[in-house]
């Protein structure tokens, strides 16, 4: 059944956006109009081989960029919009380019090309499609992908500096449970059938270290199949609303990584707004298409309580300090930026401040992390080694009385 994609107000009076699918547009209208909704656009959505979340994670992200990247490139140039989304079609290969193509038709037919990107929103974010559209009412549709793809350089860049902060904290815990569980489940047992067979009385950390190894030894398969089932049941249940809601609220009562996570959230807040006000988007829609590109549902939810404070006649910076979710310092730099009218530049600049403070006790934790991780595993084995030479040393002590 074909997927549309739709801009609506709901019964409250909040502009909302989904997907949904139906046979027609005028079958989707009809049951949003059933439950109250008004419609504001509906557009259809355009299947994209292979164009999965597995796919977007593992590569796909990186070939948007290299596709903003040329279009960045080739449009300055003066070449025609239809012929550059051709062109980059052609450099970029999978979902990306069969998309690109897909937009490179709408715009020959005359629709905007943020209409058509909006089509692919597996593939272009709210962030993506909003810098574009207020390009286009701008008429700088170059500096808007050349502001896309400094913005995707960052984000890449971003996540490979914390993927290779955190490769040997998490090395050093698959080694050590490696070995935790090597001597748990090889070498105790061994330790086991010899100190039964002396008949000694074992002291109790031993036979605790004992009972769990026989335990381990014994049901492993049936242990391991519901570790298996309670993990695939927690990312599941992440994966929906309620979880995701669940799991923002868990790692906001988490005291350091609060503070972490705050600067995060900020920093992403004031990257987005300042991005999309360079491009010429209003205020509002600035806020809107920001509220839609967080992935967080409590920052989502922030940001839309900001949207409706501003529209209300609120400023930004007074919007920002009402709520408790971004860090103070936001709402200083947000106001001397309103006050020397110049709140882009002034959001751009909270961002690097934040992010930078983010990476900076991100780096810290790992740091701290990985002599955590030595003195656990470090701890466990020495617990073990320490329960078989208790036992030991009574056995031996038992055989000299």
């Amino acid at each position: 059944m074909p997927a549309f994609a739709y801009q609506a107000v709901d019964p409250a009076g909040k502009r909302v956006r989904g997907r949904a699918e139906a046979a027609t547009p005028e079958l989707l209208l009809r049951s949003l109009s059933d439950r109250g909704v008004v419609v504001l656009k509906v557009i259809p959505v355009e299947p994209s081989t292979g164009s999965g979340t597995l796919a977007l994670r593992w590569g796909t992200r990186q070939t948007v960029l290299e596709a903003t990247r040329a279009l960045a490139a080739l449009l300055p140039a003066g070449m025609p919009l239809a012929r550059a989304l051709g062109v980059a079609a052609t450099l970029t290969s999978g979902p990306v380019a069969t998309a690109l193509e897909g937009v490179r038709q709408r715009v020959e037919r005359g629709e905007s090309i943020a209409t058509a990107l909006a089509a692919h929103p597996d593939l272009f974010s709210p962030l993506y499609v909003g810098v574009v559209r207020a390009g286009e009412k701008s008429g700088d549709l170059d500096a808007a992908f050349q502001r896309l793809a400094t913005q995707l350089e960052r984000d890449a860049q971003l996540k490979s500096r914390l993927l290779s902060a955190s490769i040997y904290p998490m090395l050093l815990a698959t080694v050590g449970g490696i070995a935790v569980l090597v001597l748990v489940l090889v070498v105790l047992p061994r330790f086991a059938e010899l100190l039964q067979n002396a008949g000694a009385r074992l002291p109790r950390s031993t036979a605790i270290v004992l009972g769990l190894s026989t335990l381990l030894s014994r049901f492993w398969l049936l242990v391991l199949a519901g570790i298996v089932a309670a993990s695939l049941g927690l990312i599941a249940y992440v994966r929906t609303a309620a979880g995701q809601r669940r799991a923002a609220g868990l790692v906001l009562g988490i005291p350091v990584v609060r503070t972490l996570r705050r600067h995060a959230l900020g920093a992403r807040f004031a990257r987005l707004v300042g991005i999309l006000l360079g491009g010429g988007a209003p205020l509002l829609a600035a806020l809107e298409d920001a509220q839609e590109s967080l992935a967080d549902p409590l920052a989502r939810d922030e940001a839309g309580r900001i949207r409706l404070r501003v529209r209300e006649g609120a400023a930004l910076h007074q919007a920002i300090a009402e709520g408790a979710l971004f860090p103070s310092l936001l709402t200083q730099v947000v106001a001397v930026g309103e006050e020397a009218a110049r709140l882009e530049e002034f959001l751009l600049k909270a961002a690097d401040i934040l992010e930078e403070k983010t990476e900076r006790v991100l780096q810290r934790l790992v740091t701290l992390l990985e002599p955590a991780l030595i003195v656990l595993f470090g701890g466990m084995v020495g617990f073990v080694a320490l329960s078989l030479f208790q036992a030991i040393y009574g056995i031996n002590a038992g055989s000299f009385r």
